[in-house]
């Protein structure tokens, strides 16, 4: 690691802090201290899973590279054609829309040009040309063609979700559609002191619906509070299913004595497809309409993953926070929505991660690990995760500047059968 170094503007403390907050190393809230009854552990370890309506768990082969969506987004970042697009993010939400269209959901945004050498200069608040927005989208069109979405002007962008006051940001949850609008679940986070110059010091302060009609992403129609008096961070996946929409959640809880950071699993669904609708949570016996009620379903959970069916298992993806920025992308399985999701096996390792991956850089890791419903097949899940660097030096030879692919999704193909 890199030693500290003298305050910086919002936005870089944003992208550093992002990865720590993922890989578990900084609560965001201090959370409820509920008893934990239901809560537990899991590391990498093969499992079989569940049988559900008769049938076994699904088995995965060898996953391999993306060529052709790695090579999609790395053309597309490098293209300098416009100087207020895309040239990497983390996050990387996906959903497919009814008319065909593919939108990607990013938080952290560096928009601009990238050089020559494959570095990219520093962003605008540290002197350069950079712009770093908190939230955007990229929309891959019908033909394949990817287009970025912020809000402001090209000289001027501004992120989709811009921050209510300075010290703030919204960070993005999964997505849907619902009728003709994209509803997404953001996060607000704030940092108590913008000024003492900690990458670290920042808290989670509650959750809101923003709705997007699907003719334009650039700007919600309307943003509304959550519900987000239980210290959980909803919007860590989204799942139509069975006549109902499911948003799962991380609580971030640090235990006062310990001073040890546990992430937790609760469930919530609404009726329907449209997420302003009444949400219950899930208890240990059932379903509350309180979220003070919701159970702490699982441990190790990442503050992003991603569910979705496939036949008739429920498939979890997600990178375990209790192994501190592990390479591992799991998969754990269940025959409902609502769990409990067990079976965990190990279905990739991400050669980028540490002092012996591929950048030879021990502040390089990964996180948020997604699946992509979108790109997958009957036979291939398509699962991306993030890279990113805490590397805290200053100017062009931070990492996230000196080479653009740091910063940028990987895609890869992991078979699938059963």
């Amino acid at each position: 690691m890199q030693n500290p170094v003298p305050s910086r503007p919002l936005s870089r403390r944003s992208f550093v802090a992002s990865v720590l907050v993922t890989a578990g190393l900084v609560a965001t809230s201090a959370g409820p201290a509920a008893a934990d009854g239901h809560g537990h552990g899991h590391g990498p370890k093969p499992g079989a899973g569940p049988v559900c309506s008769g049938k076994p768990a699904p088995t995965f082969g060898t996953a391999a590279q993306n060529t052709a969506q790695n090579s999609k987004f790395t053309a597309y970042g490098n293209s300098n054609t416009l100087l207020d697009d895309w040239t990497g993010a983390d996050t990387t939400y996906s959903l497919k829309l009814s008319d065909g269209r593919i939108v990607y959901a990013f938080s952290d945004t560096f928009l601009g040009k990238v050089n020559t050498d494959g570095s990219r200069p520093v962003v605008v608040e540290e002197g350069g040309t950079t712009p770093f927005i908190n939230n955007s989208f990229v929309v891959q069109g019908k033909g394949g063609a990817l287009t970025t979405v912020h809000g402001g002007t090209a000289a001027d962008p501004k992120a989709v979700m811009p921050p209510p006051r300075r010290a703030d940001w919204y960070w993005a949850g999964d997505l849907t559609q619902s009728g003709a609008e994209v509803q997404q679940l953001y996060r607000e986070y704030y940092d108590p002191d913008p000024d003492n110059g900690d990458p670290w010091d920042m808290k989670f302060k509650g959750n809101v619906l923003a709705r997007f009609s699907t003719r334009n992403l650039s700007t919600p129609v309307r943003v509304q509070a959550m519900p987000s008096s239980a210290g959980i961070q909803w919007g860590s996946a989204v799942l139509r299913d069975g006549g109902y929409t499911y948003v799962y959640g991380t609580e971030d809880y640090t235990d006062p004595a310990t001073k040890v950071n546990t992430k937790y699993l609760h469930v919530a669904r609404v009726k329907g497809g449209d997420l302003r609708g009444t949400w219950s949570y899930r208890t240990s016996g059932g379903w509350s309409p309180a979220e003070s009620a919701s159970a702490r379903l699982l441990s190790g959970v990442s503050n992003e993953f991603s569910v979705s069916r496939r036949g008739s298992h429920i498939v979890m993806v997600n990178q375990d926070t209790k192994i501190a920025f592990g390479a591992e992308i799991d998969v754990l399985l269940s025959c409902s929505a609502a769990g409990p999701f067990t079976g965990e096996q190990t279905v990739y390792r991400t050669p980028e991660t540490g002092a012996f991956g591929s950048y030879c850089d021990p502040d390089v890791y990964t996180y948020n690990a997604h699946q992509h419903a979108a790109l997958s097949s009957s036979g291939n899940l398509v699962i991306s995760y993030n890279v990113n660097s805490l590397d805290r030096t200053s100017g062009p030879a931070n990492d996230n500047y000196r080479d653009v692919t740091i910063y940028r999704a990987r895609y890869v193909n992991v078979p699938v059968s059963g």
